[in-house]
């Protein structure tokens, strides 16, 4: 079988020439093929044709050896050689590379499971999925919806370019400036209070009364006769005077309205005898001609004691009527009765004004009704006809009267209480006035009750819509019963935020007091907190007069406290408060100024930003609140406008602590530096906190202090815009907001025996019976190689190496031709020895 064995062996050796070829032509046509790996064809020699065994060596013999011939050769092994090919950097954003060990993993496409790649030429699909040239899918970790690595399963990585949207919020907030030890102690605030307002609880006169004014008449001409008869009668010896008033009654019966004139009274009459009598005659003479006596119905007679001069007291004697004063030869006996009713003499001269209020025991009087003027020379003035209280729900008693005084001050705001009050259950209520101003008003610390226009003033529990705001003598309710109330204050040199609050018919002036001082950011003092209050810089005392800050009912008055510190100082112009109705109604309340702050300070306002990157402003304000031979303590205080709480409440404080410096002016620390802003009505986490950074800040002396936000870490929204893959694989996005998040997590294979995956074509690969199970891991780590971004790994192939190899197969094919031309030969030879 010679010749034929060696027929068959040059056979091997074509064939294996030829699986040379294709190989190494293969590494050839992949010399460009990105992440290709080469491939060595390995050979070996077939099977044996043994002839002998040999032998060993003997005392006779040296031994000899196996006599074999060989068979021809087989391919053993096509070896893939994974070392590491160049790195390319590329222009394409979406390729990589990957320096040393591992795998991408992609999914199997229609073949299901996964696949193994070392070509990183990747690109986007319409899902902004990250797929390799042939479509399949990368994959590894993806993030949910805030961005965080998940790492339960392998899914399609992708980068959503354009399209996903990020916020970041503010958790630090950076400050610089200096706040300097010098100036005034913040130790006092700004207050403002409104005029005295009045309650609609309480009911009011409705109705004038009558006034009439009474003018004085001159009865003179009189005659006297003492005659010296006795009887029951009799006085004593003496000097008596006489006077006689026109009056429309008796001082002792229900109308004393008298006119008394001046220069009435009489000469001395001298009774000289005991139980002497005085006949009076002569009143038809006067009365005759005294004019008009319409408002006159009777003659009221006065005599003194007999004792004093014509200065001593007159007591009522008796009266006579008109009818009978008139009657010719009426004489009037004295019979020297002793009289107990002192004569009033008492004269108005001028103009006047009454008000008529409801007063009770123990309780303020009403809202008083004022009068028309009234004019008068030498008379008096009569009330009568006094209003109704209708159903007194307040319980109201009896009536006050007030009149103006002094005379020279006619129509001037201020009215006096005139006698003492008038019981409702009076038979019939009347005033008489004839009192002097004098009597009336003596001086600003010494004078009757004066009038309160304002009526009961309001309370904290008095109703909202039953404010009342005096307007001279006009009393209207400033707020309704129901609607929509919008604030606007001011603070720190400008207006903050509206804030509304719903009107019912149960809002009292405590809720608006509350809704006020939350709207202005009013922080109170307690024992947390260790806001100092206010020292009073209109009352001086000492120790000073301290003031809470907040808002209150001072005597029937708004007073609204801010914080200390000029940067604090609070305001509510006229359109600070309106109804949003169908239309916009103002409410007339002004706000006056008690007093300014004082305290050298500092403010500043920033943006931060929520979960949801919705911007918030915060108001930043630093007082000068302590500061001595070893260190300075500043206050700060945080507004936010946007702070929104589940209650409604409206209020922008959201936090204050003290920053302390050192003799050196360095900053050392501060008591707090949390600032919280809730969020509870948007889908916003809440609240939002975030540190305030005093690092920076300065306590040196300078002529002012300063305050500024260097920078804050929060974002408001943005779109993601590119992205950077890292040596560890990790994809992170890159928004236009400035925020960087975490994308995906490239993951990476591999193998224990890489030339033993199977070759499925297109660049990838599938674990085979000797790979041995992949080994999943992040680049660079568990001895898995590193991601290259921006660049690709070029084929492996050895072009020169394989061109030679290429020569050495091409040889070897021809030599194993020749090996069979000369068996033909051999046998052609021996095919002619036949013939």
């Amino acid at each position: 079988m010679g010749l034929a064995s060696a027929l068959s062996t040059a056979l091997t050796g074509l064939t294996g020439s030829e699986t040379t070829i294709d190989v190494v032509g293969n590494n050839l046509a992949n010399s460009n093929t990105v992440g290709f790996k080469s491939s060595t064809a390995t050979f070996a020699t077939q099977f044996l044709q043994t002839r002998s065994l040999g032998s060993g060596p003997t005392d006779f013999n040296g031994g000899t050896n196996p006599r074999q011939i060989g068979l021809g050769t087989m391919v053993a092994d096509i070896t893939p050689n994974f070392s590491q090919g160049t790195v390319s950097i590329s222009s394409n954003p979406t390729d990589m590379a990957i320096q040393g060990d591992g795998f991408f993993i992609v999914d199997g496409g229609t073949a299901g499971g996964q696949a193994y790649t070392r070509n990183g030429e990747f690109k986007m699909n319409a899902q902004n999925q990250l797929t390799t040239a042939t479509g399949n899918r990368v994959l590894g970790y993806g993030v949910n919806a805030q961005f965080e690595i998940q790492t339960t399963s392998l899914v399609p990585i992708t980068i959503p370019l354009g399209s996903a949207e990020v916020a970041k919020a503010t958790s630090n907030v950076y400050l610089q400036g200096t706040l300097t030890p010098v100036g005034d102690l913040a130790v006092a605030a700004k207050i403002i209070q409104t005029g005295i307002l009045g309650d609609s609880l309480y009911t009011a006169p409705t109705t004038l009364p009558t006034t009439v004014v009474s003018g004085a008449k001159d009865i003179t001409q009189i005659q006297f006769t003492p005659d010296g008869g006795g009887g029951p009668g009799q006085v004593g010896i003496g000097n008596y005077y006489y006077k006689f008033v026109l009056s429309d009654g008796d001082p002792g019966g229900p109308i004393p309205f008298d006119g008394t004139p001046s220069g009435n009274m009489t000469s001395a009459v001298n009774v000289a005898n005991a139980g002497t009598t005085v006949a009076v005659s002569g009143f038809d003479t006067l009365l005759n001609t005294a004019g008009n006596l319409d408002n006159y119905k009777q003659v009221n007679i006065y005599r003194t004691d007999g004792i004093t001069d014509a200065g001593g007291a007159y007591t009522f004697l008796d009266h006579v009527t008109l009818a009978q004063a008139q009657t010719p030869a009426f004489v009037f006996s004295d019979t020297f009765a002793a009289g107990t009713t002192t004569m009033d003499e008492n004269l108005l001269n001028g103009q006047y004004q009454y008000y008529v209020a409801f007063g009770k025991s123990g309780s303020d009087p009403s809202r008083p009704l004022q009068t028309a003027s009234l004019t008068t020379n030498n008379g008096r003035i009569h009330i009568t006809d006094l209003p109704s209280a209708g159903a007194n729900p307040n319980g109201w008693d009896s009536w006050i009267i007030y009149r103006n005084a002094p005379s020279t001050q006619a129509g001037s705001s201020r009215f006096f209480q005139v006698g003492d009050p008038i019981p409702f259950n009076t038979t019939t209520p009347y005033l008489t006035d004839s009192t002097p101003d004098t009597t009336l008003y003596t001086n600003d610390t010494t004078h009757t009750p004066e009038i309160n226009l304002d009526g009961p003033n309001m309370q904290k529990s008095t109703l909202l819509s039953n404010v009342l705001q005096r307007s001279g003598t006009d009393y209207t309710n400033l707020f309704p019963s129901t609607g929509i109330l919008q604030f606007v204050g001011h603070k720190a040199g400008g207006d903050l935020a509206p804030k509304n609050l719903t009107l019912t018919g149960a809002t009292t002036v405590g809720d608006l007091l509350s809704f006020m001082e939350e709207s202005l950011g009013i922080q109170k003092s307690d024992a947390t907190t260790g806001i100092p209050e206010s020292e009073d810089m209109v009352h001086i005392t000492k120790p000073p007069t301290l003031i809470p800050p907040g808002a209150d009912v001072v005597d029937g008055k708004i007073r609204i406290t801010g914080n200390n510190g000029v940067a604090n100082a609070i305001d509510v112009t006229s359109l600070g408060m309106v109804i949003s109705t169908n239309n916009t109604n103002p409410i007339n309340l002004t706000f006056n100024k008690y007093q300014d702050a004082v305290g050298q300070s500092t403010t500043t306002s920033t943006q931060v930003y929520d979960s949801l990157g919705i911007s918030c402003n915060v108001q930043l304000t630093a007082i000068l609140e302590s500061s001595d031979s070893t260190a300075t303590t500043y206050r700060w205080f945080a507004d936010s406008q946007d702070n929104q709480l589940a209650s409604g409440a409206p209020n922008i404080a959201v936090g204050t602590g003290l920053i302390k410096f050192d003799g050196n002016g360095n900053f050392i620390g501060t008591t707090q530096d949390q600032v919280a802003i809730f969020r509870d009505n948007v889908a916003s986490k809440s609240p939002l906190q975030f540190t305030l950074d005093f690092t920076s800040l300065s306590g040196l002396a300078v002529t002012t202090s300063s305050l500024q936000v260097s920078r804050q870490d929060g974002s408001a929204p943005g779109t993601l815009t590119s992205y950077i893959v890292g040596e560890s694989g990790l994809i992170s996005g890159v928004f236009s907001n400035g925020v960087t998040r975490d994308l995906a997590q490239i993951r990476l294979a591999r193998f224990g025996n890489p030339a033993g995956l199977q070759q499925l074509g297109q660049n990838m690969f599938a674990s085979g019976v000797n790979s041995g199970l992949p080994v999943q891991g992040n680049p660079g780590e568990q001895g898995i190689g590193s991601i290259v971004s921006g660049a690709v790994e070029l084929s492996n192939a050895d072009v020169g190496g394989n061109l030679i190899d290429l020569i050495l197969a091409s040889t070897m094919y021809r030599s194993n031709t020749k090996v069979i031309s000369t068996v033909q030969t051999m046998l052609d030879t021996l095919l002619q020895l036949q013939r």
